[in-house]
């Protein structure tokens, strides 16, 4: 997905739990039908972990004839994963990779020090409406890997690990959650997991990692007393375990990771830690110096 130019989220309402760092509402950009809501990076808080893009595409419907059409664009310093829950999209890149994206299939596309790809609709699925929902995140990659090769992995649902403890279940997408380890490598320490609350649950998150946060994606989740709706991105505070229950059941997504330790800059679809090596991307984009996606080059 590419970056939209835009306001940065804000802030979100008062919160008395003092676990929490930041709670923020996402703004929403309708792209052609079919609405984004942004919840990273912020003012206040730009990054989460490695985790410097935090999208929440959909849910929506898309209309008979109407279609996802991100055109190619190129990418620097970082790496997205798509992660989707219903609907599917056709990845196609600069290395010649081609891949229909499914339902809960982990699709890491590692940019390093640079590479082009598009993101569409299947051809074959435009003629009928079609349900879209998922996330489009990026990590930054850490110091000493930002120019890595370019590469791209996907790992189907099937090899996920799959969390089934008392109310609690989902998937671990990337790291180490509920002594489950997730198949999908990362430039640095990072955790990513897809979790379900059934009505009355409740579930542990670890202090382990170095930074923490989960976007709540149906239901409402209640911390320390205080409950947050769908929609809600929330930043834990360093070092506190964290108690999350659902009156009625919840889905939210929980990421973070070890801290970058530098600083990113971040500019439409480029992320480094030098200010230089993003204004030689802006030319060679311009010029024409990045390679061109095989089979979509409009």
């Amino acid at each position: 997905m590419s970056f939209f130019p835009g306001n940065d989220p804000e802030p979100g309402d008062a919160f008395a739990c003092d676990q929490i760092e930041l709670m923020v509402i996402p703004n929403a950009k309708d792209i052609g039908g079919f609405e984004v809501r942004r919840a990273l990076p912020t003012a206040k808080r730009r990054l989460v972990g490695p985790f410097i893009f935090f999208d929440r595409m959909g849910p929506a419907i898309l209309r008979a004839g109407h279609a996802l059409d991100v055109r190619p664009h190129p990418h620097i310093g970082l790496s997205t994963v798509t992660y989707l829950f219903d609907g599917k999209i056709r990845h196609r890149d600069s290395l010649g990779t081609e891949m229909v994206i499914a339902p809960g299939d982990v699709n890491l596309m590692t940019a390093g020090r640079g590479i082009v790809h598009s993101e569409r609709t299947p051809e074959e699925l435009r003629g009928a409406p079609m349900s879209v929902s998922g996330l489009q995140t990026w990590l930054a990659l850490p110091d000493g890997k930002e120019e890595i090769a370019p590469v791209f992995a996907n790992t189907s649902v099937a090899r996920l690990p799959e969390i089934d403890a008392e109310g609690v279940s989902g998937r671990v997408v990337i790291g180490e959650f509920s002594g489950l380890r997730s198949p999908v490598a990362t430039a640095s320490d990072t955790l990513y997991a897809d979790l379900r609350l059934a009505a009355g649950a409740s579930v542990q998150i670890p202090a382990d990692a170095e930074e923490r946060a989960i976007y709540t994606l149906e239901g409402e989740v209640s911390i320390a007393g205080d409950v947050f709706p769908a929609e809600r991105l929330l930043v834990f505070k360093p070092g506190e375990e964290i108690v999350v229950s659902s009156e009625r059941g919840a889905h939210f997504m929980l990421f973070g990771g070890a801290s970058l330790g530098s600083q990113r800059y971040i500019w439409w679809n480029f992320v480094s830690s030098s200010k230089e090596r993003i204004e030689q991307a802006k030319q060679e984009w311009k010029t024409g110096r990045f390679d061109i996606v095989p089979g979509d080059e409009e």
